[in-house]
């Protein structure tokens, strides 16, 4: 593992990649309050769904759900 930040990759797609998924972020938070539907993220290996709302205060008052085992093996 390269233990470089991705700022510093060499490849331009992976140096860019991070601003790339914050706007991909930002974008669907935006849609999230003009259709009325929640944000479904995953946090600290939770499923969270935060309530559309004009600001991110809500972000601390989420449904949670535990997300379920996975069929894979950790070990290969």
């Amino acid at each position: 593992m390269n233990a470089l930040p991705i700022s510093q990759a060499r490849d331009a797609d992976l140096r860019f990649s991070q601003k790339a998924m914050e706007r991909a972020a930002a974008r669907a938070g935006q849609m999230a309050v003009q259709t009325g539907t929640a944000l479904i993220v995953f946090r600290n290996g939770r499923v969270e769904a935060i309530p559309p709302a004009g600001n991110h205060e809500s972000i601390h008052t989420t449904q949670t759900g535990k997300e379920p085992e996975s069929d894979y093996d950790e070990k290969s």
